[in-house]
């Protein structure tokens, strides 16, 4: 099987695409998010939940993160709980089954973190009729994405 830690995307969310993403979603699943604060997919999840967005954490060794109780998949995420987005933390041989999950979830995004890419699980994303990020940080996008906003009115 050909290594695929360096694929590099072959299609990708537009920026607009992208902005639209972060401006509606309201709930993201983090899978891999890893209870260790030190750990990139910690510090983004945290960054996000201090953003407005609820997390949903998805590693089944550990109970709660970031006070949130966390599912060992994204299929025992209980159905009231609407994902928007599900933000991907595993090695590229794991993302094609986390994009199955994602696609029988509803979830309308699939977003796979700074270095990982997958294109044929994109494309079966995609062909689900999901928004596909790719090699882009969530945190990075948002940081981005808050500084062209206008203020808040207080």
């Amino acid at each position: 099987m050909a290594d695929q830690s360096c694929e590099f995307p072959l299609e990708n969310a537009s920026d607009p695409e992208i902005d639209g993403v972060l401006a509606t979603a309201r709930t993201i699943a983090v899978v891999g998010l890893s209870d260790k604060p030190d750990r990139e997919s910690h510090i983004v999840a945290a960054y996000l939940q201090r953003h407005g967005y609820r997390i949903v954490p998805v590693n089944p060794a550990v109970a709660e993160i970031l006070g949130e109780r966390s599912y060992p998949d994204l299929a025992a995420i209980p159905p009231e709980i609407a994902v928007d987005v599900v933000d991907i933390f595993r090695k590229p041989e794991f993302i094609p089954a986390v994009v199955d999950g994602a696609i029988a979830r509803g979830a309308r995004v699939v977003w796979m973190q700074l270095g990982l890419a997958h294109n044929a699980a994109a494309a079966k994303a995609r062909a689900a009729g999901l928004t596909v990020v790719m090699d882009r940080c969530i945190k990075i996008e948002h940081a981005r994405w808050s500084a062209t906003r206008p203020p808040a009115r207080p």
